[in-house]
C-alpha cells in the first residue's frame, strides 16, 4: 500500500474510533451503574426520576399519589412560611373561606359531650325555615346516629353540607320533648359575615368589628357605613382585631374609603412579579373622617395593608398591639385533582416603602409559628419597652419614623391586662367548661333570656343567678378543682367571660361586642382620642416640605 494513501484515511479511522468509544462507554454506563446517568440532572426530573425509581424497585408497594401528597408541603416549607399545598379534600373549604358563602343549612353549632349542640339559627336560613331552634341537639343525619361516637366538628359540619338544592334529615332531640324529631331541611347558600358588628359606641362614634377580608367584606362595610351614617356617625373605629386577613384587594378597597385621591395605599413587587402601585381614586365617601384602626397579634396580611396604608398617609391613628408581620403575596395555583398551593409571587409594601414581613429563615417554619409565644414570654404584650424595632426605619408623609420587617406597631400602645388572672381561670377557660357551662345555661333559661332585650337587663338577671357560684360547682363535676381564693381573685374575669359566652348564646353577634367593648381599654381609649379630636397624627418636627419631595422615601 502507498504510504501516502495510509495517511489520508488516518483522521477517519481517528473519528471513527472516538464515536465507537462514546458508543460503547454509553453502553456501559447505563448498563452497569445503576441508572446514575439517568437521575444525574437537576430540578423537577430529578423528582420524577427518582418517584419511578420508587415506584419500580422499592421493596415494598408504595401509594405514590400518599407520597405526593405528603412531599409537597415540605417541598414547600423549604421556601418560606407561607407558601402551602391544600389537598383536594381541604381546597373547597379554603376557597369558602374568602368567598363569604357556602352551601349547607345554616346552624351555627358547637361540639359538647360528643353532641352538635345548636348554638344558633341564621335568620332566613333553611333551618329557621324548618323549625330548627337554638338549643337543639342534633343526634343524626340522613340516618347515621352522629351521637357519642367521637365524631369531630369537622366531620358533623361535612356531613351536614352539601350542594345547593340538595336535602338532608337531621335528627334532633329537644329539651322539652321525649322523642326524637326529625327535620328535611333544603340545604341553601349560607352567607358567612366578614362584618360581625357595626353600632354606635357613643352618640357620635361608631363602631365595626371586621373578622376576616373576603369577598364580600367591601359591600358589607359599605352597608355598616350607611347604617352608621343614618345615625349619625362622626367619627369610626374599626376592628381589625384577630383578622387574619385574606383577599388583598379588599384591602385596597377598604383604604380607598377612607384616603384622598392619588394616595398610595400599597405597591407588590416580586422577581417575577415587576412593581405594581395601588393608588385611591378620589372616590371614596369618607376621606376626612377621624378614624381609629385597632390591631393586635392576631391582625395580619390583609389586616396590616389596611392598617399600614392609614398609619403611612397619616390618615387616622392605630390602637393596640404590633401585628403579626405577614408582607408576603400568596397567588393560589389549582391542580387538575382539585388541589392547589398557594405560593408566594412577591412582597407587599406599605406607602412609606415598607415591608412588614417579620424575618424568617427558609426550612423552620416551627420557629416562625412559635414568634408570638416568643413575643408573650418576653413581655411584649405587657409593655412597650420589650418590643424589639431593629427593622430599617421610614418616614410617613407627615415624617413620623414607623420601621419595617415586624408588623405594623401601633401609634398607641394597649397593654394585655393579666392582674386578675389566675391558673385556675386560664385552666377552666381552656378546657373550655366556661363554653360547656355557658351552653348548659342558656338551655335551662332560654324562655327567660330570650324576653330580655339588651344587654343591661341581661346583666341584671345574670346577677341574681349567682353565675360564678354555680359554675364552680359545675366544673369541679366535671374534673377541675375549685380554688376559692383564685376564683375571688379573677371573679371579674369569670363574670364577663360567661356572661359573654351566654349573651352570644342567645343573641346577635352584635350584641356580643357591645357587651365586651363597654370595658375593652383599647376601645376606650379609642373613644377618648376621637372625643379629644386628636385622630389624625400631628407633624413631625422634621420639615414637611423635604418628605413631600421624598415621596415616602426610605430613611
Amino acid at each position: 500500500m502507498n504510504p501516502n494513501n495510509s495517511s489520508r484515511f488516518t483522521p477517519i479511522l481517528l473519528a471513527l474510533c472516538l464515536v465507537a468509544g462514546i458508543l460503547i462507554g454509553t453502553f456501559y454506563a447505563n448498563h452497569f451503574s445503576g441508572n446514575r446517568l439517568n437521575i444525574i440532572n437537576t430540578g423537577s426530573n430529578k423528582i420524577n426520576d427518582l418517584l419511578r425509581i420508587i415506584d419500580d424497585q422499592y421493596v415494598d408497594t408504595v401509594n405514590m399519589t400518599d407520597l405526593v401528597e405528603q412531599a409537597m408541603p415540605s417541598i414547600l416549607a423549604e421556601l418560606d412560611p407561607h407558601s402551602a399545598y391544600i389537598g383536594a379534600k381541604d381546597a373547597e373549604a379554603s376557597i369558602e373561606s374568602l368567598k363569604g358563602s357556602f352551601s349547607g343549612i345554616g346552624v351555627s353549632f358547637t361540639m359538647q359531650e360528643d353532641t352538635a349542640r345548636i348554638i344558633s339559627v341564621i335568620k332566613g336560613g333553611p333551618s329557621e325555615k324548618v323549625g330548627l331552634l337554638a338549643g337543639d341537639r342534633i343526634v343524626s343525619v340522613d340516618g347515621e346516629s352522629i351521637a357519642g361516637k367521637g365524631i369531630s366538628a369537622d366531620e358533623c359540619r361535612n356531613k351536614m353540607k352539601g350542594e345547593k338544592g340538595t336535602k338532608v334529615k337531621i335528627g334532633i332531640r329537644r329539651m322539652g320533648e321525649d322523642k326524637t324529631l326529625y327535620y328535611t331541611v333544603t340545604r341553601g347558600d349560607i352567607p358567612v359575615h366578614s362584618v360581625e358588628a357595626s353600632y354606635m359606641l357613643t352618640s357620635e362614634t361608631g363602631y365595626i368589628k371586621i373578622s376576616s377580608f373576603s369577598e364580600t367584606t367591601y359591600p358589607e362595610l359599605l352597608v355598616a357605613l350607611a347604617e352608621l351614617n343614618q345615625k349619625g356617625f362622626k367619627d369610626l373605629v374599626i376592628d381589625l382585631r384577630d383578622n387574619t386577613g385574606g383577599i388583598m384587594q379588599t384591602a385596597i378597597q377598604m383604604a380607598n374609603i377612607f384616603l384622598p385621591k392619588n394616595r398610595l395605599i400599597l405597591y407588590t413587587e416580586g422577581r417575577k412579579s415587576p412593581r405594581q402601585e395601588y393608588l385611591s381614586d378620589g372616590r371614596g365617601a369618607f376621606p376626612n373622617l377621624p378614624l381609629v384602626v385597632l390591631v393586635n397579634e392576631g391582625s395580619a396580611s390583609a389586616s396590616e395593608i389596611f392598617a399600614g396604608a392609614i398609619q403611612d398617609n397619616d390618615r387616622g391613628t392605630i390602637i393596640g398591639r404590633r401585628s403579626f408581620g405577614k408582607g408576603l403575596v400568596q397567588q393560589p395555583i389549582e391542580f387538575r385533582d382539585g388541589s392547589l398551593i398557594r405560593l408566594t409571587i412577591a412582597r407587599y409594601y406599605t406607602p412609606s416603602g415598607r415591608c412588614i414581613q417579620k424575618p424568617y429563615e427558609k426550612g423552620h417554619g416551627e420557629e416562625y409559628e412559635n414568634d408570638l409565644m416568643e413575643r408573650y414570654e418576653r413581655g411584649e404584650f405587657f409593655s412597650q419597652d420589650s418590643i424589639k424595632q431593629n427593622g430599617p426605619q421610614f418616614k410617613t408623609l407627615l415624617g413620623r419614623t414607623v420601621y419595617g420587617s415586624g408588623g405594623i406597631m401601633p401609634d398607641i400602645f394597649i397593654p394585655e391586662d393579666t392582674s386578675d388572672v389566675t391558673s385556675y381561670y386560664k385552666e377552666a377557660l381552656m378546657s373550655g367548661l366556661m363554653h360547656q357551662y355557658a351552653l348548659k345555661f342558656t338551655d335551662e333559661h332560654r324562655k327567660e333570656l330570650n324576653e330580655l332585650d339588651n344587654n343591661e337587663e341581661i346583666v341584671r338577671y345574670l346577677d341574681r343567678q349567682n353565675i360564678i357560684r354555680n359554675f364552680a360547682d359545675f366544673a369541679q363535676q366535671k374534673g377541675l378543682r375549685k380554688r376559692n381564693l383564685m376564683l375571688y381573685k379573677s371573679r371579674k374575669l369569670f363574670r364577663r367571660s360567661l356572661y359573654a359566652f351566654i349573651i352570644n348564646n342567645t343573641k346577635e353577634t352584635e350584641q356580643f361586642y357591645e357587651f365586651i367593648n363597654s370595658d375593652d381599654p383599647a376601645v376606650l381609649r379609642a373613644v377618648e382620642v376621637l372625643e379629644n379630636g386628636e385622630a389624625f397624627p400631628k407633624v413631625s418636627q422634621t420639615d414637611p416640605a423635604t418628605h413631600k419631595k421624598e415621596q415616602h422615601g426610605q430613611e
